[in-house]
């Protein structure tokens, strides 16, 4: 139990409504704080997300596809809520959506969408006691990250090795790939996993000294164009020019020339600089996390004129797999259903199926953890395995656009982009 200073000092930080929450979870008995968010007949989950900024299309396709999982479902006799709040990617909003929904006493929070958001919550998450379930980012913050984390998904680390590993197996020199990305956190965790993709090749160490240098800038929004093969763009903007001109001061100090971009950020902002990129003659081929949302970057590439040269990796099985999940999730969804939502539909599932395995008829945080931790779970022919971490899948499936469709890409489908 913590002490009556160390209680006045959460009180201080994180203010009154969400001190309120903290004071029932850490001084109450520990029935009634395991018990937080469940009643006799429902269960209340949180989730915080971009339902109304930018990045909106992530936002709703997470929170349609949990919805769609939970509809009509009860677990031991008590039906779910999903209470979500707006953040519009905005960490400041993340900070007072997170002390409503803790305030107001849920279970659990799921699904909450971005890096730079997930890195204001957690810790609060963390002291509330909290459990972090299903979130919508591959940053290795969360990998373990502070408090109790349950992660889905594979990581932004394995996301871009496996577009680079492609790459260089097709023949494609480590100089010739570049990185444009968000600068923050969720961009840095893209360049973490160049690095650690390029760490893998020969005679990469300049390159890979350059990145170290661009990850240990500090701040908020710190220079980080024209140190390396990297350009940067403030979150929350669509600004291109400073970031592609940093490409082009690598080419001409390093004499490659970048045929890869790899990008890392919100659809809509990647989609500008990719459109600019284009304007400017540049005929590179570009890659993009699952985060980016294929749906949602096909559609804003499309009023630049780009309809290819773009691969997309995703962290669910293709939409037209005949797994029973992605089966199901086409039912539930409809039109609905896109990479993101069905994302969603999964974590949903699995947060449905978890509190189900739970022994007895009592529901509590501590259980649910108990449950998951160490097991193994097929989710509608989806295996997650939490046996070594708290990360059940490790899927990462590559597709490209060709002609406003995603297509899987297929063994010499990655030469062909790079010529």
């Amino acid at each position: 139990m913590k002490n009556e200073s160390t209680i006045s000092t959460g009180i201080k930080r994180v203010g009154n409504s969400f001190a309120l929450a903290l004071i029932l979870a850490l001084v109450g008995n520990s029935a009634t704080a395991a018990e937080i968010g469940v009643t006799a007949d429902k269960i209340i989950i949180g989730g915080v997300m971009d339902l109304e900024g930018r990045s909106r299309g992530l936002g709703r396709g997470m929170r349609d596809g949990i919805n769609a999982a939970f509809n009509g479902q009860k677990v031991k006799g008590r039906s779910i809520e999903f209470a979500t709040l707006n953040d519009s990617y905005n960490p400041t909003k993340t900070i007072a959506a997170t002390e409503q929904l803790v305030g107001r006493g849920i279970f659990a929070m799921l699904g909450n969408v971005g890096t730079p958001t997930a890195k204001v919550s957690l810790p609060m998450l963390h002291q509330a006691g909290v459990p972090a379930v299903g979130f919508f980012t591959g940053a290795g913050l969360l990998r373990p990250g502070p408090g109790d984390i349950v992660n889905y998904r594979a990581s932004y680390v394995q996301e871009t090795a496996a577009v680079i590993d492609a790459a260089i197996r097709s023949g494609l020199k480590p100089g010739e790939i570049c990185a444009f990305v968000q600068n923050d956190a969720y961009g840095m965790a893209g360049i973490a996993g160049v690095k650690a993709a390029l760490g893998k090749v020969g005679d990469t160490q300049e390159i890979i000294g350059k990145l170290d240098e661009i990850m240990a800038q500090d701040g908020d929004n710190p220079f980080r164009n024209n140190i390396g093969p990297v350009g940067v763009y403030k979150r929350n903007t669509f600004a291109s020019r400073d970031g592609y001109q940093s490409l082009k001061a690598w080419e001409a100090s390093s004499g490659f020339q970048c045929r890869l971009v790899v990008t890392v950020g919100a659809y809509a902002s990647i989609a500008n600089f990719v459109g600019y990129a284009t304007m400017k003659g540049e005929n590179w081929t570009y890659s993009a996390v699952s985060f980016t949302g294929a749906e949602n970057l096909k559609n804003a590439l499309a009023e630049f004129g780009v309809t290819e040269n773009v691969i997309v990796t995703q962290v669910v099985p293709p939409l037209n797999s005949k797994l029973p999940i992605v089966r199901d999730a086409r039912k539930a969804l409809g039109s609905r259903l896109n990479y993101v939502s069905l994302e969603g539909y999964v974590v949903g599932r699995f947060m449905l199926q978890a509190l189900n395995q739970i022994p007895g008829k009592e529901i509590t945080r501590e259980l649910l953890l108990s449950t998951i931790k160490g097991k193994r779970f097929d989710v509608g022919g989806l295996i997650l395995d939490f046996s070594n971490d708290n990360q059940g899948s490790d899927l990462v499936v590559a597709t490209y656009l060709d002609n406003e469709r995603f297509n899987i890409l297929g063994k010499g489908d990655m030469e062909k982009l790079l010529r």
